[in-house]
């Protein structure tokens, strides 16, 4: 302790402040407290600016939080409303879907009085570029049983092979193994439409036992004819996309588009009751 009492950096310090208590007296008592005052805000000045820099400085970091937190509050907001609005949007798409539906179920009823529909839902299916195997989401408790015909508003989809309590499995007219008494429409050439399974991947079946004179032509639409099948007479099968000579046999074979879609429609109706296959 004795060595830095007697050591220059002490020494300085003490003359330092005697000179800045001794010099702002002298001045004081000389009439220049101007002076002293002026010095004094020049030595406050720097340090107050840095003060309010710094103060500044936290006010900024503050707001900049602050505004981030509004924003992030704000798009919280807007992607919630935004949720709410596509749920709506599929609402209103579905209500859309339904109406178009339940208007051409109308219509159908209009055309065949006699038939008893039963609206059905696809609950599942087959994976693949084309639908051959479903279920519905109707079955015996619905009135509904093996055989019966399933139909949308285009025309005939295919037909019930099982029918449980409240489900039921169907298949296409692409899957083999059914034949539809058939004939064109324009000029009454009759035949036998059926699945077949080369076919079935192109969305397309098959219409043969038509003689080689026979009157078809490409675009033609072909109708079920109520024999041999278990459709009724005058359902929509679909239209003649191309035309085949059998050589062997001298036959043609006619290949069809489905009128009904059957890779991406999900609602159906059943046809539980028909008074007569013919007209």
């Amino acid at each position: 302790m004795k060595n830095f009492l007697k050591s220059r950096f002490f020494i300085v310090i003490v003359l330092i402040a005697i000179v800045l208590t001794i010099i702002p007296t002298v001045l004081s008592a000389m009439g220049l407290q101007s002076v002293v005052k002026d010095a004094a805000l020049s030595l406050l000045t720097p340090v107050q600016g840095l003060f309010t820099c710094a103060t500044n400085a936290v006010e900024g970091f503050t707001s900049y939080f602050t505004e981030f937190d509004r924003i992030v509050a704000e798009n919280n907001e807007l992607r919630a409303q935004i949720e709410t609005l596509r749920g709506e949007i599929d609402e209103a798409k579905e209500l859309e879907q339904m109406n178009v539906w339940l208007y051409d179920y109308l219509e159908l009823k209009r055309e065949h009085p006699d038939y008893h529909f039963e609206p059905a839902k696809v609950t599942g299916r087959e994976s693949g570029n084309y639908m051959t195997v479903f279920t519905l989401d109707k079955g015996t408790e619905h009135g509904v049983e093996k055989d019966m015909p399933v139909i949308s508003s285009s025309g005939i989809v295919g037909y019930v092979t099982e029918a449980g309590k409240s489900w039921s499995k169907a298949v296409t007219i692409l899957e083999s193994g059914r034949a539809i008494g058939a004939y064109v429409e324009r000029s009454g050439a009759v035949g036998v439409v059926e699945g077949d399974y080369s076919l079935a991947s192109q969305g397309l079946c098959k219409m043969s036992y038509l003689a080689a004179d026979a009157d078809v032509e490409v675009g033609d639409r072909i109708l079920s004819s109520g024999y041999g099948s278990v459709y009724p007479r005058s359902l929509v099968i679909g239209r003649v996309a191309e035309i085949k000579e059998d050589p062997y046999n001298q036959t043609i074979n006619v290949y069809i588009q489905p009128a009904a879609s059957l890779s991406d429609e999900d609602r159906f109706m059943i046809i539980t009751e028909y008074d007569t296959y013919t007209e």
